[in-house]
């Protein structure tokens, strides 16, 4: 896939990604942050269904969403992606970039829309500030998205499983905030929208930015085999 068609792709995906996030904030607002469509049955499940074992899983996986661990991945993630020294160096610098850019204008947003969370009895988990989009929801899918990405350029066969493995992770740090009782469940669906729309924007001007050399880090660089010569 050359640089056009990732830039495209990332495009079209970022787009689709922020009008749903855009129409889903409009509801929200429209609301006044009121629970909508299945938050109070998604809440309600949640506080019924809190074995000791289950609640301590959900607290554990729950922190790796937040603090050093996102960064520490993405770095290494960026380390690894790269074929070069300098590569290396830009991928490492680029990912924690956009995952911090990324949570500075989710955190705009939160201000914004100012929306409350459920109410403090059914919390069973720390969480702090506005609701609405999950932070430990976007931090995670941003992180797995960007560790993907990673994975998909360097190791381009039987990548599927790990993917998966990451994605995984992902989408369950956004559930644990549902089923600890600190977000509603269009709070988590607010971060996902978020999370592969601002992936798309940083991927789209890193596919027509950056120079080709440096976009290449995860190409076959042997080219096609050559035909034997005839003798």
């Amino acid at each position: 896939m050359n640089r056009e068609d990732i830039a495209e792709l990332a495009g079209t995906a970022g787009l689709g990604a922020w009008t749903a996030f855009g129409v889903l904030s409009m509801v929200v607002i429209g609301h006044e942050g009121a629970p909508l469509f299945t938050d109070e049955d998604a809440l309600s499940w949640s506080v019924a269904h809190r074995p000791d074992v289950a609640l301590a899983f959900a607290r554990g996986l729950t922190a790796t969403g937040t603090g050093v661990i996102p960064y520490a991945l993405v770095i290494l993630a960026g380390l690894l992606t790269g074929r070069t020294t300098r590569q290396r160096l830009l991928a490492a610098t680029l990912a924690p970039a956009c995952l911090v850019t990324g949570q500075g204008l989710r955190y705009g947003v939160l201000e914004l829309i100012a929306r409350p969370r459920p109410a403090l009895s059914n919390w069973a988990g720390n969480a702090s500030g506005w609701s609405f989009p999950s932070g430990h929801t976007t931090t995670a899918a941003l992180t797995a998205g960007l560790v993907i990405l990673a994975i998909s350029v360097r190791a381009p066969h039987g990548r599927t499983p790990l993917c998966l493995a990451v994605g995984c992770w992902g989408a369950l740090v956004g559930l644990t905030r549902v089923y600890l009782g600190v977000h509603w469940f269009t709070d988590v669906v607010g971060g996902w929208l978020f999370a592969v729309g601002w992936l798309g924007v940083c991927l789209c001007a890193a596919a027509w930015w950056l120079p080709p050399r440096l976009m290449a880090a995860g190409t076959d660089t042997a080219g096609p085999p050559r035909e034997r010569t005839r003798r």
